[in-house]
C-alpha cells in the first residue's frame, strides 16, 4: 500500500511541475486601417519569416483573433507544421491568458494586436519594459516561460524581434 501512495504521490508531483512557453506577436504589416483588411505584400513576408523562426520550436497550438490579419500572419506557420488555427476573441484578453493558463508542458503561439499583446504577456506573470507597441512595429517577438513548480510558479520573459523587412 506504501508503495502505491508512493508511486501516486510522484504522479502527483510530475504532473504538477511543467514548463509551457508562449511565443506572442502582433499581425504582421496590414493593408490600410480597416478591421477587415488582408495583409500587405510586406506582411505575407513577414508570416513567412514568422513560420522560418518558430517552425522547430515545437509549437503545439495556434491562436489568433477572428480578424483576416491575424489568421494570415500565423497560417503559413500552421501549414507549415500542421497544426490548426484556433480563434479567440480579441477583447477581453482575460480570455486568452485563462485559455493558455491551463495549458501544461506545451509551446504556443498567440498572434494578437498592438494594443493586446503587451496585456496578454502582463497576464501570463511577464514584465514587459515597454509600454506600448507603436503602429509601426510589427517585428516584436515575446517569449514567455511559464515554469509550474511543486509549490511555486515562475515566469521568464524575453523580448526578441523577428522578420527584418527591407523597404523596397
Amino acid at each position: 500500500m506504501r508503495l502505491f501512495a508512493c508511486f501516486v504521490f510522484l504522479i502527483g508531483v510530475s504532473t504538477a511541475c511543467s514548463s509551457t512557453t508562449v511565443y506572442i506577436v502582433r499581425h504582421a504589416e496590414k493593408m490600410n486601417e480597416t478591421d477587415t483588411t488582408d495583409l500587405s505584400p510586406a506582411g505575407y513576408v513577414r508570416a513567412a519569416a514568422l513560420a522560418d523562426t518558430l517552425a522547430n520550436r515545437g509549437i503545439d497550438s495556434i491562436f489568433t483573433t477572428p480578424y483576416y490579419r491575424t489568421q494570415q500572419t500565423a497560417q503559413p506557420l500552421a501549414k507549415r507544421i500542421g497544426v490548426q488555427v484556433t480563434a479567440y476573441p480579441a477583447k477581453p484578453t482575460e480570455a486568452i491568458v485563462d485559455r493558455v493558463n491551463r495549458i501544461h508542458g506545451k509551446t504556443v503561439l498567440v498572434v494578437g494586436h498592438s494594443n493586446t499583446i503587451l496585456e496578454i504577456a502582463r497576464g501570463l506573470g511577464a514584465k514587459p519594459a515597454i509600454a506600448k507597441i507603436e503602429s509601426g512595429d510589427f517585428d516584436n517577438l515575446f517569449r514567455v516561460r511559464i515554469h509550474r513548480g511543486l509549490f511555486r510558479r515562475s515566469v521568464t520573459f524575453l523580448p526578441t524581434t523577428y522578420g527584418q523587412i527591407t523597404p523596397p
